[in-house]
Parts: structure tokens; sequence; C-alpha cells
């Protein structure tokens, strides 16, 4: 008799977001209102493809002469290229920095946290609450320990940078903190500099690891003041890690485009994290695709198309910071909505009100009360103040 090797799985919880957007599609009201999935729309609800993506993409429809296979390293030229964007110059040509290419930036954490695991399954990871859903999935998969520490008040809309700072000193040397590097998801909440300095000093007090999640580079206060925290960190720390993604900053949220920049102190180090991403990304997919990251490389080495996309994101962050600000006029109760940074903001109200304006209002948005500002525009706006007013706590 047959026994089936699948009998024993349990079904997995399905992802709400998921769930969302069906329920939004099949959602005939005209006034409906998506503020769900994260992903950037302009004021007409559409995320097009950008001009300089588009025009890199002809350039290399036209002059790619093989799709033959690149190497565990991946498109050497676009990696150097993020590692300068991200990083600057001089840190991104040290010969501390291991340096690959990875499936969007869900890849180069999956990654960083197989390697974290095979350097030492002691070290637990610290995790602000609330994170990116998918942190905790990621770092379980790894068979590393998370422990949540306080990040985000809920009362005040602001980071509770004490209490963060309290539960992180239990913290040990070998431990890894998992920081964003800009434009927090969900929160939206943004560290100070002096902030930014203090934890910095907190790394090198206790012998922390820094993994930053650096996925929204460009879209909160511009591409160097959104790099400068990062940077400053791998400068000052003997080791970091920093996952990239161009999937956002880009627009190309489907093609998958990321780098992992690992920096380690010895000569010898470098040349051990090297061969354990190569043989861990061999594992895991093998070789990164290419599409995505090319157009980004021809992008970024074309004075006349990086000017293009820059500009590009110039206005798309422009969109975001102005709705903030114009959910902050318009609620009082929302004002620190105009000082973060980023697509989401994590607003203040229970999951029983986030059903009843689903319901009631046709206005969609993630259980726990994040939405993605990105899918206000001047004409919706209007219906969603008037809606959310009554149910903010």
């Amino acid at each position: 008799m047959h026994q089936s090797q699948f009998r024993s799985l349990a079904q997995q919880t399905p992802d709400a977001l998921l769930g969302l957007i069906r329920l939004f599609q099949e959602d005939h009201r005209p006034h409906k209102i998506d503020l769900g999935v994260g992903i950037f729309r302009d004021d007409q609800g559409l995320t097009p493809v950008l001009g300089a993506v588009k025009a890199a993409e002809r350039i290399l429809v036209e002059q790619q002469d093989s799709k033959s296979y690149l190497g565990p390293v991946g498109d050497s030229g676009f990696v150097d290229l993020t590692a300068r964007l991200a990083l600057g110059d001089d840190l991104a040509t040290s010969p501390f920095l291991v340096r690959l290419q990875t499936p969007g930036g869900n890849g180069a954490l999956r990654l960083a946290f197989e390697l974290l695991a095979e350097a030492s399954k002691d070290a637990v990871v610290w995790v602000g609450s609330p994170t990116w859903v998918n942190h905790f999935p990621l770092i379980a998969s790894a068979g590393l320990e998370s422990r949540s520490h306080r990040f985000y008040d809920p009362a005040t809309l602001r980071i509770d940078f004490d209490g963060m700072m309290a539960d992180l000193g239990s913290a040990k040397s070998g431990d890894v903190i998992l920081l964003h590097g800009c434009c927090h998801n969900p929160s939206g909440a943004t560290f100070s500099s002096s902030e930014w300095t203090e934890l910095l000093a907190l790394c090198q007090r206790q012998g922390l690891l820094p993994l930053i999640d650096f996925a929204y580079h460009g879209l909160g206060d511009g591409l160097e003041a959104d790099a400068a925290p990062v940077r400053m960190f791998v400068e000052n720390l003997p080791e970091a890690i920093v996952a990239y993604s161009c999937d956002k900053n880009f627009g190309m949220y489907r093609d998958r485009v990321g780098s992992l920049f690992v920096k380690a102190t010895t000569h010898a180090e470098t040349d051990a994290v090297r061969s354990q991403l190569f043989g861990t990304a061999r594992a895991m997919w093998s070789m990164p695709p290419d599409h995505g990251a090319a157009t980004c490389r021809i992008i970024l080495s074309s004075p006349e198309l990086r000017s293009v996309w820059q500009e590009e994101l110039a206005s798309m962050r422009e969109r975001i910071n102005g709705l903030r600000k114009a959910v902050a006029n318009s609620l009082p109760q929302l004002s620190a909505v105009a000082n973060q940074r980023g697509l989401f903001s994590l607003l203040p109200v229970s999951k029983d009100a986030v059903q009843l304006l689903r319901e009631e209002r046709a206005i969609y948005m993630a259980p726990d009360g994040r939405i993605n500002i990105a899918g206000l525009s001047e004409a919706n706006m209007p219906h969603f103040v008037q809606s959310i007013s009554g149910y903010l706590s």
C-alpha cells in the first residue's frame, strides 16, 4: 500500500497580504483604495517601468551577445557599482569586502543568515518589534535563534529608543543586530543621527555584528543621506553585513535584483567568507539571474541614464514625502507621519477597525494597520481621511 510522503505536512497559514490582493481585485466599488502591498504607485495608482530602466533594457537587448552563466559573483560590474552606490568608493574597494549578486534583497538576507549560522550557531539575532514579516522565517530557516527588542511605540508613532537600548543591553558579544538601513518596514519610523551614533557605540562596546537590510535606498531623504548611517557602521566596525536591494529604488520588483556585502577583518577570513558564500549560493540558486542586474549596471555606468534614474527616484521620493505631509496636515493624530520615511506607516487602528474599513469603506490595509503611503493620491485622500478619522486610537 502506498504511504504518502506528504501525509504529515501541515497547512501553512496563508499570507494575509496575498489574500488582501485577491479581495481588492474582487471589490468593484469605485472608491476602493489599495494601501496593502508595498510597491510604489504614481498618482494614477500605477507602478510604471522607469524610463531609465526601459532605455537600459533596449541597450541590453541590442548588445547582449550571450546567455551563458556569469559565475557565482553574478554580474561583476553590477556588484561593483551597487557597492559604490551603497558604501561609497573607499569602502567598496576594500580588500576585506566580499561582494556578490543575489536574487533580490530577500536572497541577500537568506545568504547572510546562512553564513552567520555556519560561523556560529550560538549567535542570537536581535530584531526590533515590529519588523518586516519575512525576517523571522529567514532567520529560522537558517537555524538561528532570534530575540525581539523594543523598537516602535504605537502611542507616539515614534521609535522607543530608550526601550530599545535597554533591551539590547542584554545582547552578548558575537550576537547580531538586524537594522533597517532607512525607510523602516512596517513603521516608517527613523533614527536621528545621534541615535545612529549611539547604536554604533553600542555595537562597538558590546561586540555586536550589524546586519543592515538596505532595501529602500534613495526613497527616504536621498541617496547620500540614506547611505550615511550604513557607511558609518561599515567603516567603524571590524565586521558588518549589508543586504542590498535594487527592487524598490529601480522599480524592478519582479526582476529580483540584489547584492550582499560582507566586511571581514583579515585576508584569511575574507577568503573564508567568500568561499562559504559561494558554496551556499551554489546550493540554493546555483547562479544568479542576470537581466535585472545587467539593466542596473547599464544605468549606473551611463552618466546620462544614471542622471535620468536619479531624477525619477527623486520624483518617487518627493511624492511619498508629500503624501506624508498631506496625511499629517489632515489628521492631527497622525502628525508624526510627516517625519517618517519610506513607503510604510503603522497606523494606530485595531484589527477590528481594519476589517470594518475594508468592508464598509473599501479601504484595504494589512491587519496590523500598516499602510502603503504610495497607495494614496490627491483624488482618494479625502475619502481616506474621512474614513479613518473615527477609527484612530
